[in-house]
């Protein structure tokens, strides 16, 4: 499980409307949109799904018990949508957050966008080695 962030000033509310406000954008964008559009039929359970495993992320809850990477897997996910998503995620977390939380929020956005990346493009030219 991961660590909870170290702030009280975290709360539900925060990361939902983080969610909230991370897919209105991401549901407009002229690349993103599409994916996200055309994979999302009920945009209110994916909402709670998401919400869900920000909480679980942040703060420590147990609402959200699955695994992420399989449900991607068979997305139209190019390279660089990652790099897209991350601004918005940015974006939306600086915006909603406080800023010790928005600061670990990006933190494991990144490391998820980076083990994401590196499952679906196991061969990466554009990935430096490790």
């Amino acid at each position: 499980m991961p660590e909870p962030v170290e702030t009280a000033e975290l709360t539900e509310e925060m990361i939902a409307q983080l969610v909230q406000v991370f897919y209105d954008r991401a549901r407009l964008h002229d690349e993103l949109g599409p994916v996200f559009n055309a994979a999302v039929g009920d945009w209110d359970h994916h909402l709670g799904i998401v919400t869900d495993f920000w909480s679980h992320t942040l703060l420590g809850t147990q609402r959200y018990t699955r695994h992420p990477f399989p449900v991607h897997m068979n997305l139209p996910i190019a390279r660089e949508h990652f790099g897209l998503w991350l601004t918005l995620f940015r974006e939306a977390a600086a915006e909603t957050l406080p800023p010790a939380a928005a600061r670990q929020a990006i933190g494991r956005a990144e490391f998820i966008a980076e083990s994401f990346r590196a499952g679906l493009f196991p061969f990466d030219p554009t990935r430096p080695p490790q």
